[in-house]
């Protein structure tokens, strides 16, 4: 045989396969550290204790070019009925949740709490609890404790790291603890269609604050 045929020569399925499965493999950890260095992936952040195990956790990241103090106000406002989740409305209203988000800060939403619920939609069973405010610094969401047990627990970190330049980083945490043995191929498709929201949401509340630094 000579070498062109040689070249020529299919893939064996073998071959394929683990081809896939490296592609797959990088494409995983790509989103779900997207944006992040790997102290800030790798590190604590505010919200963690909520659960003491985590079957899957993401950490992604944006730089803002502006202080935290001009970011903060976007989160405190985040959630449906309020300032939306500055991600791809469309998409969110296409499952009804009817999510309409803000092009400016309203001063009548800045008032939030820990024990405050955070509504994702229109029906209740969606709401999450707010868990932790620290203004300024971090907003961490969970679920309500005490609701009915679903196939996993769940956290929410939005975490605001000043930088020495004036400019911030914006760091957002998932952690899921599976109550379920099924739950595991439940949270990795959603984590899939988490890093297309969540990056549209980073570069959302990035814009947001760059145009209306305090």
């Amino acid at each position: 045989m000579t070498k062109r045929q040689n070249w020529k020569q299919p893939y064996t399925p073998a071959a394929v396969i683990a081809g896939l499965v490296a592609s797959g493999y990088l494409f995983r950890r790509f989103q779900l550290r997207w944006g992040a260095t790997p102290a800030e992936a790798d590190g604590g952040l505010p919200g963690d204790d909520f659960m003491s195990v985590a079957g899957l956790q993401s950490t992604r990241a944006i730089t803002i070019e502006a202080p935290p103090d001009a970011v903060w106000p976007w989160l405190a406002q985040m959630g449906q009925g309020r300032g939306g989740l500055y991600s791809y409305d469309f998409l969110e209203n296409l499952a009804g949740l009817d999510i309409h988000s803000a092009d400016r800060i309203h001063p009548e939403w800045q008032d939030i709490k820990a024990g405050d619920r955070f509504h994702l939609a229109p029906a209740a069973s969606a709401d999450l609890e707010v868990g932790l405010v620290e203004p300024g610094n971090a907003f961490v969401l969970r679920v309500p404790p005490g609701s009915p047990p679903g196939p996993f627990d769940f956290s929410w970190a939005f975490v605001l790291k000043p930088r020495p330049d004036g400019a911030t980083r914006l760091l957002v945490r998932e952690r899921y603890a599976y109550r379920q043995w099924w739950a595991r191929c439940l949270v990795e498709a959603v984590e899939v269609a988490s890093f297309i929201m969540s990056r549209r949401m980073l570069h959302g509340i990035k814009s947001r604050s760059e145009g209306h630094v305090l």
